[in-house]
């Protein structure tokens, strides 16, 4: 089965198509507020914004080609969290993997899951919300950007995952021929960037978009989405349970960086619109006087 990952330069290249793309037609499609050029003037804003969503993706893959310190150091720190995980009784990763080893079909979905799914239910809960609730949008890309930021920082540390420091578990992707590093031609630096988990931070970022932005009871399905990404990064022998610890708590940090950035900009907003208000008034008190005056 062919490889399903985009590359750093195909994601770049996607991403500047469809600004490009959205930008013309945007400017060159006919007014009018029915049929297709209302439509399509409604659209086209959105295809910058996959643009720019594509754009982050490449970010995070040309970044994970980058990291401080040597690989060794990496098989140490993955070492490290293997065994305090042990020490703390976290659930054993080899357990949650060896079920799934006797049954190829199920091994290659969640293969084909881990490689998309994490980018591809961020697309479309992103088309979701900018058609149905654009106040949620927004909160949600800036909230995308702020962990995606967070999480690369911390992977500059690289840390190889449980299939790279021998410790029972198979490279199930490998194994099947549906590695999505097999675009960087070997053991590269990304293959050592498994803290934190972006899978697992992007599939509890769009459960919390969600559940959120409505109220219909359909939304807590988004769930299933989180349970299995959390099943299939460590079933796959890519991350251990700690990436994903990690990760939820960078989100949670930029939840917070978000709403404390966002209550600071609507006080200096208020701030700012009372004292024009009382510039006005002053004004307005001296018309007064002076057409008293001159009365």
């Amino acid at each position: 089965m062919p490889n399903v990952a985009l590359t750093w330069q195909a994601a770049a290249a996607v991403g500047a198509a469809c600004v490009a793309v959205a930008t013309v037609v945007g400017r060159l499609a006919p007014t009018g507020e029915r049929g297709w050029p209302s439509v399509v003037r409604k659209v086209a804003p959105f295809g910058r914004e996959v643009g720019i969503i594509f754009g982050l993706y490449a970010m995070w893959q040309l970044a994970g080609s980058y990291s401080i310190g040597h690989t060794d150091e990496a098989v140490n720190r993955g070492l490290w969290i293997w065994h305090h995980e042990r020490a703390w009784h976290f659930p054993s990763e080899v357990a949650v993997q060896r079920p799934i080893l006797g049954h190829p079909l199920l091994v290659q979905i969640c293969n084909i899951y881990y490689a998309t799914m994490h980018f591809g239910m961020l697309l479309a809960v992103l088309l979701w919300l900018y058609i149905r609730h654009r106040d949620a949008y927004v909160r949600t890309r800036t909230l995308i950007v702020l962990t995606t930021a967070a999480c690369l920082f911390v992977a500059l540390w690289p840390v190889a995952p449980p299939r790279l420091i021998h410790v029972g578990m198979i490279d199930t992707a490998a194994q099947y021929g549906q590695s999505v590093y097999a675009v960087t031609g070997g053991l590269g630096a990304d293959q050592y960037s498994a803290m934190p988990s972006v899978h697992v931070a992007w599939a509890f970022l769009v459960a919390i978009a969600v559940i959120t932005a409505t109220r219909s009871p359909w939304r807590w399905l988004i769930l299933v989405h989180t349970a299995v990404t959390v099943y299939v990064v460590v079933a796959t022998a890519n991350h251990f349970w700690l990436d994903g610890v990690v990760a939820v708590g960078l989100l949670g940090i930029s939840l917070v960086v978000q709403l404390v950035s966002r209550r600071l900009y609507v006080r200096w907003r208020r701030h700012d619109i009372e004292h024009v208000d009382a510039d006005e008034l002053v004004v307005s008190q001296h018309l007064r006087s002076g057409l008293a005056a001159g009365q």
